[in-house]
Order: structure tokens, then C-alpha cells, then sequence
């Protein structure tokens, strides 16, 4: 039995490989865990690339902008139109949810991919980064409360599985996650979703899922999510400071973009990963 892997991006606009050194260094330690030769006949990555649903709008404004003023910081300025303009773009509009929806369909064509080439009851396990954490909680969360909206149903040519329906959700791994600032929008900020799934255990009814979420103290981007109230603190399974980046990068901010080359963080999850792939496929330690 295979698992299913979504890796999903932060805000900016990263390489189209941007999922290449979690895979490689999670795959790494998976085998060192559990002796597996081929990881990549037993875990299923797919890498989610949803920047490319604001990229253009982003270039054609960065361009008009520049052009219309002599401005200083051009490089922060660049930096502030990749990262925060997606957080921006990304929440729903008065007049509906529209770039909420567009986002939302390419995380489910991925899922889709996955039920394909892992199958369709396949465990899922999914590992976001930065904004990419709150695209898939608001992702999974409309599965788990609202399964009619059109956000949870964000393409008409899906299959709805059990993986895809969220059905099978069992491992969620969130880096570098400033979900903390999120829950601001709502009263007592907010609800979780719920890991593993409720629905894991007509499937697998022995399996242990788990929420793990990254953090580095010099990102300031990034926060703990057990202590925002009592419903995540019995969501999260655990908050892990790591010390993400290297010379340049690990005692400052710009360490929020280096928990994918983190051995910390790729242990853990490969821990996390061997332990269910062991589980489903009946393997004794």
C-alpha cells in the first residue's frame, strides 16, 4: 500500500522543481528508516504549484509599477509584490470567492493526480509551507464542514475518491506556518481541521495520524499553533522549533525560506511517514 504525498509551496512565485530538496531529503531518511530501495514506488509525491494562478497579474503589476515612479527598496518592494501580494490575491472577494476557487482547483487536480498514480483510498499525507499551510487547511476544512460549497467541489472533472474527498487525510506537516495570524478573522479564533480525518478509520481503522508544525524562532512569519486556543490545541500534535537556514539565513527572517533543506524537519517527517507506511502495510519494528 502506497502512500500519497501533496507538497504544496509559500506565497511568491518559486521554480516549478520548487518540491525537489523536500522530496529528495524526505526520501532520504524514508529509506534510512525503513530499508525501502525504491521510496519512490512506496511514497506518491506531487508537487501543488499555485502560484501560477496570480504570477502573471503579479509580473503585469510589478512592471506598471516600476515604470511609474522612481522608486527605492526595488528588491524588498519585488520581495513584498511575490510574498504578501498572494495572501492578499488569495482571500475571498465580497462579490465571491474567485482567485479562493482558482487555487483551491489546482490543489484538487493534484489530489486528483495522486488518486491516479497512488490510488484511490491511498493515505494522504500533506506537507505546506508558509501560505500553502492555509491554503490547505481552508482546503480541507471546507471538505470536512462544508462538502457542498463550490470550494470544496473546485472541479467538475474529479473523481471524487476517498482521497479526494479528504477521506484518507491522516498526516499533515505544516513549516513555517503563519496560520496563528489567520484565525484573527475569526471569533475565538477559530477551528482546525480535524487530523487525522474522522472518516480515516473506515479505512484504516488502526491508524494514528498526526499534525506536526515547524517553526523557526528567527522567522518571523512563523508561529506555534498549539497555544491559539483549546480546539488546536488538541488538533496539533505537536509544535517543533527547528533552526532553519544556513550562515546567512538561520538568525534572521529570511530563514522562513529554508525549512525544505531542514534535516530536522525532513527526519520528522520521514519518521511520521515510515510509521504509517509500517502500519497499513501490516511491517513489524
Amino acid at each position: 500500500m502506497r502512500i500519497a504525498v501533496a507538497v504544496i509551496h509559500g506565497a511568491g512565485t518559486p521554480d516549478k522543481d520548487f518540491a525537489r530538496d523536500t522530496i529528495a531529503a524526505v526520501s532520504q531518511e524514508f529509506e534510512r528508516l525503513t530499508g525501502v530501495k525504491h521510496v519512490d514506488q512506496e511514497l506518491i509525491f506531487e508537487p501543488v504549484y499555485w502560484s501560477e494562478v496570480f504570477a502573471p497579474e503579479q509580473e503585469e503589476l510589478w512592471g506598471r509599477l516600476k515604470e511609474s515612479a522612481d522608486l527605492d527598496y526595488t528588491g524588498l518592494r519585488r520581495f513584498v509584490i511575490e510574498f504578501l501580494a498572494d495572501a492578499v490575491a488569495y482571500q475571498p472577494a465580497a462579490n465571491g470567492k474567485l482567485n479562493y476557487d482558482k487555487v483551491h482547483a489546482v490543489l484538487a487536480a493534484a489530489l486528483n493526480r495522486l488518486r491516479k498514480k497512488a490510488g484511490p483510498d491511498a493515505p494522504l499525507c500533506v506537507i505546506a509551507h508558509s501560505l500553502g499551510s492555509i491554503v490547505a487547511g481552508n482546503y480541507f476544512y471546507d471538505l470536512q464542514h462544508h462538502p457542498g460549497s463550490r470550494s470544496a467541489n473546485s472541479r467538475e472533472d474529479v473523481e471524487m475518491s476517498p482521497l479526494e474527498r479528504c477521506h484518507t487525510l491522516s498526516l499533515f506537516y505544516t513549516l513555517g506556518s503563519p496560520m496563528a495570524l489567520w484565525t484573527l478573522r475569526y471569533i475565538d479564533f477559530g477551528l482546525p481541521i480535524t487530523i487525522p480525518t474522522p472518516a480515516i478509520y473506515d479505512y484504516y481503522p488502526s491508524l494514528e495520524g498526526e499534525w506536526v508544525n515547524f517553526y523557526d524562532k528567527d522567522d518571523v512569519l512563523a508561529f506555534p499553533l498549539k497555544a491559539i486556543n483549546e480546539a488546536f490545541e488538541e488538533a496539533v500534535t505537536e509544535d517543533i522549533a527547528v533552526n532553519a537556514g544556513g550562515l546567512f539565513t538561520s538568525w534572521n527572517p529570511l530563514a522562513h525560506l529554508s525549512y525544505d533543506r531542514n534535516k530536522q524537519v525532513a527526519g520528522r517527517i520521514a519518521y511520521g511517514l515510515a510509521k504509517t507506511w509500517r502500519k497499513i502495510n501490516g511491517k513489524v519494528d
